[in-house]
């Protein structure tokens, strides 16, 4: 391959914002692609292969324009952009920056980070029940609140209601103290936590009082018909088959409907069929529902949130496949033993004449 050399301007306004504390994203674009970069006085000077070149310039401009637009480019940000670039992805980060769907209290922009949480808020836009799939830190829940709040304060829906199933992750709390409202808080602490950063706790606490926003167990759904209405189930994976029909069958007239859940992540009983997974066989072919699945390449947390996700999908693979041998090996065998049980009992039968 050729060697290339060509040459961007990076204002200097933004380079410590897009090359990263220590150059630490220019190193890791460096690495990714084996190419050099060489900076001075404003300008950036690539070196390398011909496609490896294109591709870093590609990423740099695209980083560059996210700078303008006053982002922050975090780590995640560039070992999106980079792994966008070796899949040969033609995403644009710009675009989906372009989408904000609502601000924080503190004025901050929420918006889609990657192709599939924008995939995901199009969906929610579009589709009166969306299934949002994934593994933790994709933004399933987050993104889903801020479109919930984003339709309240349009008058889009008259209510938002958050719930999840009161269930343990693996543990055993015991009884806990005070009152009922108390009991269940700890579960829909992340709900709470959500609602406070982005309508700020004074809007919260007076639109739960005129009973406008309701977080409650999933329990509490029984025998209400939710009429305009923005409803969020998260933690679904964690329901029953029984529990998830109870569910989708309270939507009434004007509302929409947002489900939420990781499959690797049940806290149910060993071998029990979660309600998640059978909604998604069962709701497959119905119209307006639609399915979102994100996958380690749309988490947005900390980069190590990543590489934790996808060690444990590595795991659960490589589990998977040394139990499917095994039950094959087994079912061999036991053809074998079977075989030639009917072989001695055949001879028995030809001795005995």
């Amino acid at each position: 391959m050729a060697i290339m050399e060509t040459v961007i301007e990076i204002p200097a306004e933004h380079e410590k914002n897009i090359f990263g504390s220590f150059d630490t994203n220019s190193k890791k674009i460096e690495k990714a692609l084996n190419v050099t970069m060489i900076a001075r006085d404003g300008n950036l000077k690539l070196v390398g292969e011909a496609g490896n070149v294109k591709q870093a310039e590609g990423i740099l401009m695209q980083l560059l324009e996210l700078s303008k637009r006053g982002n922050t480019i975090t780590e995640q940000s560039v070992n999106y952009a980079v792994g966008l670039a070796l899949d040969n992805d033609k995403t644009n980060l710009v675009e989906i920056d372009s989408d904000i769907v609502c601000h924080t209290i503190q004025g901050k922009p929420i918006k889609p980070k990657t192709a599939g949480q924008k995939t995901y808020v199009d969906l929610i836009r579009q589709k009166m029940i969306v299934f949002g799939i994934g593994p933790a830190g994709t933004g399933k829940t987050y993104l889903a609140m801020a479109m919930a709040i984003d339709a309240f304060k349009r008058d889009e829906v008259g209510k938002i209601i958050l719930t999840r199933p009161a269930i343990e992750a693996g543990e055993k709390l015991g009884f806990l103290p005070g009152d009922l409202q108390s009991k269940v808080d700890p579960y829909l602490r992340p709900l709470y936590d959500a609602l406070y950063q982005i309508m700020g706790a004074d809007s919260y606490l007076r639109n739960v009082e005129k009973g406008l926003i309701e977080v409650a167990p999933l329990a509490y759904m029984r025998g209400r018909t939710l009429d305009n209405s923005f409803i969020i189930l998260d933690e679904a994976q964690n329901t029953t088959p029984a529990q998830m029909k109870m569910f989708l069958t309270r939507i009434g007239f004007g509302s929409k409907v947002i489900v939420t859940g990781d499959l690797t992540q049940k806290d149910l009983p060993y071998d029990s069929k979660s309600g998640l997974e059978q909604a998604l066989e069962v709701l497959g072919k119905v119209e307006d529902i639609g399915f979102s699945y994100m996958t380690n390449k749309d988490v947005v947390r900390h980069p190590l949130v990543q590489k934790i996700v996808t060690a444990y999908d590595d795991y659960e693979k490589k589990q998977e496949r040394k139990k499917q041998v095994e039950s094959a090996r087994k079912k061999e065998g036991g053809e074998r033993r079977s075989s030639d049980g009917r072989t001695t009992a055949g001879r028995r039968n030809r001795g005995t004449n």
